[in-house]
């Protein structure tokens, strides 16, 4: 068996062809799949932990993460224009890289979608429990945090892991429908918050702008990065597209475009308003107004930050139900995750099984490490499609780009080596965990996959 035996575009297309998903979606809602991707937990989140570590520069710790990922951005524009299939960075590595490596990055995006999942359900549940609380409405511990942290289990961030599951198995259209309602809802309170606050704000807490210099800046950056994790579920999303080599580049062009002008806006805000060593971490935002007696104003953004992460959390787990499928369809994984219903057009199990992990990932394990995590696996998928980019250039000259990546192959190195960069911040113990976590996929390859795979058994 060849370990590295590649897949052809046509092999990749006539797979994407016999699947019965149902191709609906627009421009319009890859971008709003993207912007809900996108504007979640992190925002309302890693702000607060940004700050702390670079203080009123965390806007600059919000340019450097959001230049990386437009860089990584454009590389997956050029990829998806070329395959427009679902499967994401798996199903580009298996043209460029061949089976061996689009098995390990298939199984490192299990890090980035279902492992963000986990984290975004428990965000959302840190949230709903601190808004009931603020109404007079205070839940038992038992039920509210995970036994790390004194509780049983985090009862609300497994419901809400439910409630999006089954939503997603009803059916992708259903889905971008209430996707695009809350995404609405989210930019507005964001926006909302940006007018209250600015009134707010007092020049003086800005110096020092950098108290710890540029380390502090890219410490931050490091930990925001989190805040932009979601935008590649663009390029998941390319079988379902009506027209994927126009629709993708433009969905991903809009959604980072919408999403850089906010996060920096919510930054500069926000560390105008409050010295930066009293943000509070977990509840950035509404703790800004709340300082200034805008009580109205913080419960309002409160409430739109956990309708909001429920779009965060539906298009996490939609990623990785597609990846899940695409591996299976390709007999790395059992056949039947890839069955889809007769009736809803979605891949059943998978979608269940998705949902049950990631949602005792949320009831059971610490936020905290959770998105250390995610932060690594998907750098790490982002470093894979850079350099895709260059490979295919290479071995695959004369197949149409609707899109073409700029400055090829200095722009996708830059990209790569951002990325790795960003991988250098993170704590050793979280290296030793990815480590752990891609030997335990070459053990399934090995002991399974490569026997069930359908490129090294075909005649």
């Amino acid at each position: 068996m060849d370990i590295w035996k590649k897949k052809t575009l046509e092999q990749m297309l006539h797979s994407a062809e016999k699947s019965a998903l149902k191709k609906n979606l627009t421009s319009k809602d890859l971008a709003a799949l993207g912007i809900g991707a996108v504007v979640g937990t992190g925002i309302f989140v890693s702000t607060g932990v940004g700050a702390h570590l670079a203080g009123p520069a965390v806007v600059l710790s919000f340019i450097v993460a959001a230049v990386i990922s437009a860089l990584c951005a454009l590389t997956y524009s050029e990829l998806a224009t070329m395959f427009p299939v679902a499967g994401s960075t798996y199903a580009y590595s298996y043209v460029a890289f061949g089976e061996l490596i689009a098995w390990i990055i298939g199984w490192d995006l299990m890090l980035e979608y279902l492992v963000s999942s986990a984290a975004v359900a428990s965000g959302w549940s840190g949230t709903f429990v601190g808004l009931l609380s603020s109404a007079g409405l205070n839940l038992p511990n038992a039920i509210i945090r995970t036994p790390s942290a004194g509780g049983i289990i985090d009862l609300p961030a497994v419901l809400i892991t439910m409630f999006v599951t089954w939503i997603l198995f009803i059916g992708i259209k259903e889905s971008a429908k209430l996707n695009n309602k809350i995404v609405m809802v989210k930019v507005g309170v964001i926006i909302l918050f940006v007018i209250l606050g600015v009134f707010h704000i007092n020049v003086a807490n800005y110096k020092p702008f950098a108290p710890f210099g540029w380390s502090g800046v890219m410490a931050g950056a490091s930990i925001i990065f989190f805040a932009y994790i979601g935008f590649d579920a663009v390029s998941t999303a390319a079988e379902e597209t009506i027209n994927p080599k126009r629709d993708v580049p433009r969905g991903l062009a809009i959604c980072l475009g919408v999403v850089i002008i906010l996060y920096v806006a919510v930054a500069l805000v926000i560390t105008g308003m409050v010295p930066y060593k009293e943000i509070i971490e977990n509840n950035a935002v509404p703790g800004a107004l709340a300082r200034f007696g805008i009580n109205w104003g913080a419960a309002l953004v409160g409430t739109g930050a956990v309708i909001g992460m429920i779009s965060t959390l539906l298009v996490m787990l939609y990623g990785q139900i597609r990846v899940f499928m695409v591996m299976s369809r390709d007999g790395l994984l059992p056949k039947v995750f890839s069955k889809v219903h007769p009736i809803h057009k979605t891949p059943t199990l998978c979608t269940i099984i998705t949902g049950s992990i990631a949602g005792i990932m949320a009831g059971f394990l610490p936020l905290d490490e959770i998105i250390k995590l995610c932060n690594i696996g998907t750098l790490f998928a982002f470093i894979l499609v850079s350099i895709g980019v260059i490979v295919l250039r290479k071995t695959m000259p004369n197949i149409e780009r609707k899109f073409r990546c700029p400055w090829v192959p200095v722009l996708p190195i830059i990209s790569a080596l951002a990325c790795i960069y960003l991988m250098s911040a993170l704590p050793l113990v979280t290296w030793i965990r990815f480590i752990i976590w891609l030997l335990i996929g070459i053990v399934i390859y090995f002991v399974y996959s490569r026997h069930h795979s359908l490129l090294q058994n075909e005649k």
